[in-house]
C-alpha cells in the first residue's frame, strides 16, 4: 500500500469536528450527483474534500492555516492550474454559520457541469465511509 494512502486512511480518521461537519453534510448531496472525497491525495497534496467531477475542493481551515498563506495560495494555484476552484471555510463559519457555508457550496455547485462521468474515475485505494 502506497504511504500517501496509509496516511490519507489515518487522516479520514482523524477528522476534526467541523470537517466532520463539513463531511456529513456533503455525504447528503450524493442523491443529487454530487459525489465527494475526503482527504483525497492529489498533485502531491492532500484535499480535504474535493468532488473530482465538479472540479471543486472544500477546504476546512483552523488556527494551523493563519501562518500557511503562501503555502495555501501556491496550493490553490496550482490545482487552479488543473482546473479546480477551491474554496475555504474557516472553522467558526462552520460552527456559527454552517446555513450560509452550505448553500455557498450548493450555488458552486449548481453553476458546475460535470468533467467526466464517475465511470471514468475509479475509487482511490482505501477509500471509503
Amino acid at each position: 500500500m502506497k504511504d500517501e494512502t496509509v496516511q490519507a486512511r489515518a487522516m479520514r480518521k482523524a477528522l476534526t469536528p467541523p470537517e466532520a461537519r463539513m463531511w456529513s453534510f456533503l455525504k447528503t448531496l450524493r442523491p443529487e450527483g454530487y459525489h465527494f472525497r475526503r482527504q483525497a491525495p492529489f498533485r502531491g497534496y492532500f484535499l480535504d474534500f474535493v468532488c473530482h467531477d465538479r472540479r471543486l475542493v472544500i477546504e476546512v481551515d483552523g488556527m494551523s492555516h493563519e501562518h500557511r498563506f503562501e503555502h495555501d495560495r501556491t496550493r490553490d494555484a496550482v490545482l487552479a492550474r488543473e482546473g479546480y476552484r477551491t474554496m475555504r471555510f474557516y472553522n467558526a463559519d462552520i460552527r456559527d454559520g454552517f446555513d450560509g457555508v452550505a448553500q455557498t457550496i450548493r450555488n458552486a455547485l449548481a453553476v458546475t457541469h460535470p468533467t467526466r462521468s464517475l465511470r471514468d474515475h475509479p475509487p482511490h485505494e482505501g477509500e471509503g465511509e
